[in-house]
């Protein structure tokens, strides 16, 4: 009797595979204990994710070992998340390099390493902004190492450039980790290889506190921020949001009724529902209008993400999945080539946000993000649980929102400086 996959010899050596005939398609069952221990005593990943990777492996066996592109493509056909998409295909690199004599072999063409590297990016659906940055990143390494003639795939040259960043470029920790990461993913993804100790040139990201305004500074930025990138500006200090989170806002998303938002895949592919502030009812109002007279006036589709699109070809015609603040000039998608509506660039609401800062005399550095900030911080001044601020704000852990209690602490000094007891 036959299943409907095609099985290979792969899992069979690594997997014990139990057949079983019930009257209906063989059943195979692997046993990943093996894959499990390798994974603790490696130290490669978490522990809670340990049984997670020994699934996506297991499914990747059963499906008969195929190729990246191709098991990314039958998982996102199954429906799965970016985010599941992108830790299956580690738990697969992973198992091709504990089990290589398992893996059947994989072809590169070296003299290409950047177009392999954003064919992976894309299998992985990592967004296209970390795509851009990954690439840029990469090619930069990739030039540092032809001008001073040495190999690129060297553990040497991936410590000399990150040296070369910190102490002649002068970068940031945090640029400086941006970039680690990025030609981490090039050795891992395009050379099929584990630098030997990278982590000495990682850098120690410094603990920082973010900026905040306070009440009466925000009231005047507000004042003096005016149009369409004023309204953008409001709702983010309404509720909570990132820029790029504001810009992606469709029209299914606002609940003016309830007054919430849902917020679809923000960072770290994640979802939430956050506040939205009855003062600015009547201005989205409007807003939602002028959208609805683009939408009825246009026959492009708005743009959407790839697999929803092929999932729903039509929904780009719907109003429902019109964004809130679209553009007015349609143009071609990066992703698919096709022309599409797409929302409102940031620049507009960044120099916006700069000015009002600025005619608001506020002499601190304050940009866009910094009113997500303000909303957290002024929330907790106001006595909102701490967790419910971290939903709100979509953290995944609240250690990273416990930052805005110091933060407070600039505002409510509760504590007698001894000076003043003199």
């Amino acid at each position: 009797m036959r299943s409907k996959h095609m099985y290979t010899k792969a899992g069979e050596i690594r997997g014990y595979i139990e057949y079983t005939y019930q009257g209906g398609p063989i059943i195979m069952k692997y046993d990943m204990n093996e894959y499990k221990d390798k994974l603790a005593s490696l130290n490669l990943v978490q522990e809670n994710h340990i049984p997670y990777m020994a699934g996506w492996v297991k499914h990747f066996l059963v499906l008969g070992n195929p190729d990246d592109a191709v098991f990314a493509d039958i998982l996102s056909r199954e429906g799965r998340e970016d985010w599941q998409i992108r830790q299956a295909l580690d738990a697969v690199k992973i198992y091709r390099g504990i089990y290589p004599e398992d893996s059947t072999a994989i072809e590169t063409n070296s003299t290409e390493p950047m177009q392999i590297m954003r064919d992976s990016l894309k299998v992985r659906h990592y967004a296209r902004s970390t795509e851009k940055t990954y690439l840029q990143w990469c090619s930069r390494y990739i030039l540092y190492c032809e001008q001073n003639e040495i190999s690129a795939e060297s553990d040497s040259a991936f410590k000399a450039f990150l040296t070369y960043l910190a102490l002649k470029r002068k970068v940031s920790s945090s640029t400086q980790n941006q970039a680690f990461n990025a030609i981490l993913f090039l050795f891992r993804n395009v050379w099929f290889r584990e630098p030997d100790n990278i982590n000495a040139v990682r850098a120690r990201k410094p603990s920082t506190l973010p900026v905040v305004l306070t009440l009466e500074e925000v009231r005047q930025v507000l004042k003096k921020a005016k149009g369409l990138p004023g309204l953008i500006i409001r709702l983010i200090y309404s509720s909570g949001l990132r820029l790029s989170e504001a810009l992606r806002l469709r029209v299914q998303d606002i609940n003016l009724e309830n007054l919430s938002i849902t917020v679809r895949s923000g960072k770290g592919n994640k979802d939430r529902i956050t506040i939205l502030s009855s003062s600015i009812i009547s201005d989205l109002q409007k807003q939602l209008e002028l959208s609805r007279k683009l939408f009825e006036n246009s026959v492009i589709p708005v743009s959407l993400p790839a697999a929803l699109e092929r999932k729903y070809p039509n929904a780009g015609l719907e109003w429902g999945w019109q964004y809130l603040f679209p553009a007015q000039n349609a143009s071609v998608d990066t992703g698919t080539g096709e022309i599409r509506r797409h929302h409102i660039h940031r620049t507009g609401i960044q120099k916006v946000m700069r000015e009002a800062v600025k005619k608001s005399g506020i002499s601190r550095h304050a940009g866009v993000h910094t009113l997500r900030h303000c909303f957290a911080t002024h929330l907790l001044m106001s006595g909102v649980d701490l967790c419910e601020i971290q939903e709100l704000l979509g953290h995944k852990n609240l250690e990273t929102t416990r930052v805005y209690l110091h933060v407070m602490k600039g505002f409510r000094q509760s504590v007698e400086s001894p000076l003043d007891l003199l």
